[in-house]
């Protein structure tokens, strides 16, 4: 099975303004990505916006991406489903289509208790032979793979990472006392990356690396060689705009950080709607400023 680390960007799915999706601007910012250093990236993540596409969309998405890629890095797909019968299939189908691994969510329609969680993703590992990182989110979804709902996942093969967004940097090491390396463990949360690191996480799932993928990259390494003094300057710049991470608005934030870096697409698809007003204001300004202050590195 495949051992992840590094940096691994959820990718945001560009979009043109009447919600149509725009490949050509989502396989240019993959490239980017990749050219830039990433380790892998994930489409179809929530950043991307994963449930409000159809099949055939996700299907042009994962088959672009794959493309863009040629093997450079490993492309996973999010997988993201109400019940277990359309997930082992869509689980199939996204091997088919060229993923090389999924990063899974709890079910979206029903808060699983522990044992309903362990039969969820086990019944997913089985459908397909595709490597699994387990999108690990109880503050937006509900359902949280504790240290005991993971021992009795343990002995699944396909299961090979662990998406860590609880909040709770004790997790990572509680993790570790009791899995050991069975599990690459990757912090899911931007404004915990460095804090992350320094408790031993093997890789990083990242929505602003979408917008500074160099500097996310060169972060993230400065913090595995154990140069912390350096990466504290990178992330006392770049830890307001990640704190727009953890907002429920991040795709909204953070399409629109990529828009003033870059010139991507702002657009999302309804029920998210463009930003109005001071909210709109606010970003621009954080992402500004980071621009501004990144420059005096």
């Amino acid at each position: 099975m495949a051992i992840w680390k590094g940096v691994f960007p959820a990718v945001t799915t560009k979009l043109h303004q009447d919600g149509s999706v725009d490949l050509a601007a989502t396989t240019a910012s993959i490239e980017r990505l990749i050219e830039a250093g990433v380790d892998g990236v994930i489409v179809l993540p929530m950043l991307g916006e994963n449930a409000s596409m159809d099949m055939v969309e996700r299907e042009m998405i994962i088959r672009a991406a794959v493309k863009t890629a040629k093997g450079r890095v490993p492309v996973l797909s999010g997988l993201a489903e109400i019940t277990l019968d359309r997930a082992k299939a869509n689980a199939k189908a996204y091997e088919s289509f060229g993923a090389q691994g999924l990063m899974v969510f709890p079910s979206l329609g029903y808060k699983t208790d522990p044992r309903e969680t362990v039969e969820w993703y086990k019944g997913i590992a089985s459908a397909s032979s595709l490597p699994i990182m387990i999108y690990n989110n109880p503050i937006a979804y509900g359902v949280d793979c504790t240290v005991e709902v993971l021992k009795e996942l343990v002995d699944t093969p396909e299961i090979v990472c662990i998406k860590e967004e609880t909040g709770d940097i004790r997790r990572v090491t509680d993790m570790y006392v009791a899995f050991g390396d069975r599990f690459s463990i990757f912090c899911g949360v931007d404004d915990l990356i460095v804090e992350s690191c320094a408790l031993g996480v093997t890789g990083w799932v990242s929505g602003m690396t979408n917008v500074w993928p160099k500097e996310c990259v060169n972060l993230f390494a400065l913090c595995q060689a154990n140069k912390y003094p350096e990466a504290r300057k990178i992330y006392r710049v770049l830890t307001p705009s990640f704190h727009l991470d953890t907002h429920v608005k991040l795709v909204q934030y953070i399409k629109m950080g990529e828009s003033l870096v870059y010139g991507a697409p702002e657009w999302t698809r309804a029920p998210r709607l463009p930003l109005v007003g001071a909210e709109r204001q606010h970003v621009i300004a954080t992402i500004t400023k980071a621009v501004a202050d990144l420059k005096t590195l």
